[in-house]
């Protein structure tokens, strides 16, 4: 069933053009008539399933940053260390902006995001509003291109490649963890539909009106 005509308009964000929403099939989307510019799409049960992504990654997210993520072997010296013991190692050894960007990049932004969309799905599932939605949204937003976890990824495979022909590198439950975490966040990102939150705050509204 398509979603219920809704009686609003939209604004590209790439032209700024206004537009009158219309309704759309299951999984169907909306283009601006003049630049061509995705306005919005039809995810049905998009929320549930961001729900349950979410979960999945913050699972994930705590085994990636409380297990080693490598361990390596040179002349029968083993030595492994987690995430937050690489950003301690690299704030020690006076690395300090690298240091505090691997840990904004590949911890802080990722769990607030995350903590972002408990804090919004879990009330509006259950058909609470809450407070400071647009705060909120705004935050996450404006955070969101900082998270980097794939990027993080890329470094540690390019990392394995150079060090295979020196050292012995035994891959610890952190790296298979943060590959599972960069499938889950890329299946969140394509799951959450921002305009759901607004239409079901509208829904919480209509009802307490009535």
């Amino acid at each position: 069933m398509p979603d219920p005509q809704p009686e609003q308009m939209v604004a590209c964000r790439q032209c700024g053009l206004l537009q009158q929403e219309i309704a759309l099939q299951p999984q169907g989307g909306a283009v601006c008539c003049c630049c061509g510019a995705s306005l919005y799409r039809n995810t049905p049960d998009s929320m549930s399933r961001t729900l349950a992504l979410t979960i999945a990654a913050i699972i994930c997210f705590s085994l990636a940053n409380i297990y080693p993520i490598l361990g390596i072997e040179l002349q029968g010296n083993y030595n492994a260390t987690n995430l937050f013991g690489a950003v301690r190692s690299l704030w020690q050894q006076g690395m300090h902006p690298v240091s505090a960007l691997v840990f904004a990049t590949t911890i802080l932004t990722p769990a607030l995001e995350m903590a972002i969309l408990l804090y919004l799905l879990i009330p509006l599932i259950l058909m609470q509003r809450p407070p400071r939605v647009v705060g909120i949204m705004r935050l996450m937003e404006t955070i969101k291109p900082w998270g980097m976890i794939e990027v993080f990824m890329l470094g540690i495979l390019v990392s394995l490649v150079k060090l295979k022909s020196d050292v012995t590198i035994i891959p610890g439950v952190a790296l298979w963890s943060f590959a599972a975490l960069t499938l889950m966040l890329s299946a969140v990102a394509a799951s959450f539909n921002p305009r759901d939150i607004w239409l079901h705050l509208d829904r919480i509204k209509n009802n307490r009106e009535d």
